[in-house]
């Protein structure tokens, strides 16, 4: 066994182009299409050592928060003089020590733990979970719309969708306006799947604008009409209300995806038992780590179901490369003249932009050791805004 003796935590920002916040909030989720402005955007990495001098390490992309950046320090500490080989033994520990708040900074460090035994033991994390999956079919996963010339109207997400169909997309997403008119998003809806419906997998997250249950209703109606492959996320219950889910399933035909707002297993089993979705949600960043993802994955295997995985990322590839009950790797977020927000940390030539997929509309699974991706850590320590070391005295 292998003791982990030092644990750091890198701070740090940099520059999105073409990119402006909704709302006071630095992160991925807050910000849309602003031609010409230039936001900094924070981020932080975790990088874990053993007492032989490996290393484990991960860039948080999409739980870079101020809330879960004080839960990772919070957490990490308690790694430690732990053997790092034990991953379930420390998921349980952190999971008990994080029980009063969302479990959100628990993710990063144990998909640094993933990468440090990857590359212990010179194989992949995919190799570690028994990965059979190289390429996975991707779909484009759009910003929220804007109005500010990017995805701006009905029209608009049309083209973008035409446009992801000719990179080789054939499955798209749509976030629709932070308004959460019932009526334009209805409108968004027929409008795509009348452009490119026959051609592409078409689905619907309004990111739970939309105000009430009569709104989903409606808006879940048009993605009736529309042959829409699922609908997500809908109302302002924040998309943790089992009974309301269930309601809205038994209203429409079209496929609920519920559970990216319940953190961890246990949850999303009460939730789907209770009929409150027909397709789960997983992400290692936001379930703890690839080692709680793996274990929504099973469980959805159990119930007969699928589990598709939230967001983009190594590790988000390791896991589903790992799994049969899943159908389409998410590449978030991307519209028309903006980048991914995701950090550009990665010398290895790994992407998660718009222009990531192939010919055949998929993604490559990373072959290296640990997570497979090579980071730039002379642009995170020139872009570092705060370092935090953990180490044993």
């Amino acid at each position: 066994m292998t003791t982990i003796t030092r644990v750091e935590i890198h701070e740090f920002a940099f520059d999105a182009v073409n990119l402006g916040l909704m709302s006071g909030a630095r992160s991925v989720g807050a910000v849309t299409f602003a031609k010409g402005q230039v936001t900094r955007l924070p981020k932080f990495a975790v990088r874990i050592e053993t007492e032989d001098g490996c290393r484990g390490e991960y860039v948080v992309n999409w739980v870079a928060s101020a809330s879960t950046l004080g839960q990772t320090k919070m957490l990490a500490p308690k790694l430690i003089g732990q053997h790092a080989e034990r991953r379930e033994e420390i998921y349980d520990g952190l999971k008990w020590e994080a029980r009063q708040f969302d479990h959100m900074g628990h993710g990063a460090i144990d998909i640094a733990l993933w990468d440090w035994q990857g590359r212990q033991l010179d194989c992949s994390v995919s190799t570690l979970l028994g990965g059979y999956r190289t390429r996975l079919p991707a779909y484009a996963s759009t910003y929220l719309g804007d109005r500010n010339g990017g995805l701006d109207s009905k029209e608009a997400y049309a083209a973008f969708a035409e446009q992801c169909y000719d990179m080789g997309y054939r499955a798209y997403k749509i976030h629709g306006w932070r308004d959460g008119d019932p009526r334009e998003e209805a409108a968004n809806v027929l409008h795509v799947a009348k452009a490119v419906g026959d051609r592409m997998t078409l689905m619907l997250d309004p990111a739970c604008t939309l105000a009430t249950f009569a709104d989903a209703l409606f808006v879940g109606r048009a993605c009736d009409e529309g042959g829409y492959f699922w609908y997500e996320d809908p109302f302002r219950d924040s998309g943790v209300s089992a009974f309301a889910h269930k309601r809205l399933r038994e209203a429409i035909k079209t496929p609920i995806l519920q559970t990216e707002h319940v953190r961890g297993v246990e949850p999303k089993a009460d939730f789907l038992i209770a009929g409150g979705t027909d397709i789960l949600r997983s992400d290692p960043e936001y379930d703890m780590g690839i080692t709680g993802a793996m274990k929504i994955a099973h469980l959805g295997e159990a119930f007969g179901i699928d589990v598709e995985v939230h967001a983009s990322g190594p590790a988000h590839r390791h896991v589903m490369a790992a799994m049969r009950n899943s159908n389409f790797y998410e590449v978030a977020l991307v519209g028309p003249d903006c980048p991914n927000a995701v950090a550009p940390v990665y010398r290895c030539g790994y992407s998660d932009q718009l222009d990531c997929i192939g010919d055949d509309g998929c993604v490559a699974v990373p072959t290296g050791p640990g997570l497979g991706v090579d980071y730039d850590w002379d642009f995170i320590e020139a872009n570092r805004t705060d370092l935090t070391v953990y180490e044993a005295s």
